[in-house]
């Protein structure tokens, strides 16, 4: 991808369903979820480099013995930094434990992270600083058990004013206005109340002591779920574990955002990508399964589980981005999806090569691209295949000798080189323009001066930062007769609010030429009219998308020739094609995740359409900020 952007996060949760004892003498060692974690957290990387945190519970350790462990870290490579860390509590024990390393009890009682219950988080900032107090998991203790709250969460709530406001309402003093903490202590809340009820059903009935018992095994999570996301809106996949056991994965109404589960005899795993189950676990895809929206996988403090229902599903509207860039390739429904979306393409991208397979060079931008354009490689040979035979069984008119027709193969090669991670030390927008400079080299000598058509793959084009200062005056310099830029997604035209870095939209290059279209015929009194009705509808909780009437202005081929001409460098000389994917190819391509809001402007709930509202607002009033 060109333009990197950002997502909210990565998941991974392990119970295990035996003591201990049971996996140091099958695995020969008390570091197998430790192990587990370790490969989770991995292979999901891709989920989140600002912040690491690991959780662990003990169940049922004795009073006066630590029970909840954790650790944060915000350093370079945080994953390593944490797991060092256990490690080190493993060889201290081992050291000062000897033989008993190898004792359930005495490693509960002696080391930390020995515990049943995992949680862990991987986070990339869409919000907020990249602070150690911003890493998931979060903490809400008690010195009751079954009041305690570990959260860690993929999710953005569009609401978090009214949530807010509400627990303000109910008496509490949040620490700050920001989605996971209204959300943890929206849901800490109703564990409390839970907690009470319980109580004094049985208060009568026990001593304190017995009672706590008692509430432990009775707690009903179903319950509190239902009772606390009630008003959330946004999207989510939320893991939570209480202190005495009980764990939860809840996801959103809508299954915006992912959540997967595989369970045997020894545990249950739950993560964000089902790549990582997978490898941690070796396990076949089959047996992995997915949370279902608006359903919650609770697992008891007995390790008994099922999936139950929080809140009422609606029509379910996964998030598409998840399939063009985000999640891994190595999961084969994905690898097939981001083939296909490459495939779609070939008539766009023949018409626009005006057929001339001959004097065309195919290549892609490194690395996530590679996929689709493996499967434009294969829509170009059925392409050829289909047309050999019309010449063979038809006897159609070819070009050239059928010697050379029948061999012919289209040219593949390696234009364009990554050379650095962009993302990694982008310190602000005021900065990126320098760098992004930098971050793409090319390979001298392959396309022929003048002669050559050079079709470049990318799997997205958001802000078109990367394309306008470093990709396209890069390729400008082997002088091709023509460069066409293929995205195998559509359009962004609208911010996101459920967990993707794409909030301003001002930044978006689909939006930036609209614009110009709009000023280039002197159509500036509809950008006045939108301003007034967006007003309008935050004021009166209008929930209608008035942005999408700017857009029905231009026709989709419209808006990419005026973004061509956006980012064309000024010393380019070849004539620019961008062609980007359909919205009725995405669905085609990826039939089981439908959320194109981005590219739509079809908001699955209403908190989406206020910020898109909010957004072009704020774009007309010249406030650089987010709009939720």
């Amino acid at each position: 991808m060109s333009d990197a952007i950002k997502h909210e996060c990565g998941i991974a949760l392990v119970r295990l369903r035996k003591p201990l004892s049971y996996y140091i003498d099958k695995y020969g060692s008390p570091t197998y979820a430790v192990n587990k974690m370790y490969i989770l957290m991995e292979k999901q990387r891709n989920r989140g480099q600002d912040g690491v945190g690991i959780a662990n519970i003990k169940i049922d350790q004795r009073p006066g013995l630590r029970y909840i462990s954790r650790y944060r870290s915000v350093d370079l490579e945080p994953i390593k930094t944490i797991f060092e860390k256990i490690g080190r509590k493993f060889r201290k024990a081992q050291k000062e434990g000897k033989n008993r390393y190898f004792d359930e009890r005495w490693m509960r009682e002696n080391c930390a992270f020995t515990g049943e219950v995992w949680l862990g988080h991987l986070r990339y900032g869409t919000h907020g600083k990249n602070s150690i107090e911003n890493c998931h998991p979060f903490l809400r203790q008690n010195n009751w058990r079954s009041r305690n709250l570990v959260m860690a969460g993929n999710f953005n709530m569009t609401n978090v004013d009214e949530l807010f406001d509400i627990l303000v309402r109910l008496g509490q003093h949040p620490k700050e206005k920001v989605d996971t903490v209204t959300v943890m202590e929206k849901i800490g809340h109703f564990l409390d109340e839970e907690n009470n009820e319980i109580f004094r059903k049985y208060k009568d009935q026990y001593t304190n002591q017995e009672i706590t018992e008692v509430i432990e095994s009775e707690i009903d999570l179903q319950r509190v779920l239902s009772r606390a996301c009630k008003d959330f809106d946004g999207g989510y996949s939320m893991v939570g574990m209480v202190g005495h056991g009980d764990a939860f994965v809840a996801r959103d109404p809508i299954g915006i955002r992912p959540a997967y589960y595989y369970h045997d005899d020894e545990v249950i795993v739950v993560a964000s990508e089902k790549p990582a189950i997978k490898t941690a676990f070796n396990v076949e895809y089959d047996e992995i399964e997915e949370v279902k929206p608006g359903h919650a996988l609770i697992i008891k403090k007995n390790g008994e589980f099922s999936q139950q229902q929080f809140s009422e599903p609606k029509e379910k509207k996964s998030c598409s981005f998840e399939r063009i860039y985000f999640s891994r390739g190595t999961d084969p429904n994905i690898y097939q999806e981001r083939k296909k979306l490459g495939e779609l393409l070939i008539p766009q991208i023949l018409k626009s090569i005006n057929f001339d397979l001959k004097n065309t060079v195919f290549s892609y931008i490194p690395n996530t691209a590679e996929t689709s354009f493996l499967g434009m490689l294969q829509g170009l040979e059925d392409y050829l295949g289909a047309k050999r035979k019309e010449v063979l069984l038809e006897n159609k008119p070819h070009m050239g000798s059928l010697e050379d027709f029948l061999s012919f193969r289209p040219r593949v090669e390696k234009i364009v080189l990554k050379d650095a991670k962009l993302r990694t030390f982008i310190a602000d927008d005021n900065q990126r323009d320098e760098l992004v400079a930098h971050v793409y080299d090319t390979t001298y000598e392959v396309i022929r001066k003048g002669v050559d058509t050079l079709v470049v793959v990318d799997d997205s084009i958001v802000r078109g930062t990367t394309l306008e200062k470093s990709i396209l005056t890069m390729l400008s310099r082997l002088e091709p007769k023509k460069v066409v830029i293929v995205s195998s997604a559509p359009q962004i035209r609208f911010p996101d609010c459920y967990g993707i870095d794409m909030s301003k939209m001002n930044e978006f290059i689909a939006f930036r030429a609209m614009i110009e279209l709009i000023k280039e015929q002197n159509k500036e009194h509809i950008l006045d009219e939108v301003y007034e009705r967006c007003k309008a509808a935050l004021e009166e909780k209008d929930n209608t998308n008035y942005v999408n009437l700017l857009y029905k202005e231009f026709s989709y081929e419209e808006i990419s020739a005026k973004i061509a001409d956006i980012v064309k460098p000024k010393e380019m000389k070849a004539e620019l094609d961008i062609i980007y994917q359909t919205v009725e190819n995405l669905h085609k391509a990826c039939p089981d995740h439908l959320g194109d809001w981005y590219f739509t402007g079809d908001f699955p709930t209403k908190g989406g359409i206020r910020v898109t509202n909010r957004s072009f607002v704020n774009y007309m009033e010249g406030k650089l900020v987010r709009a939720y």
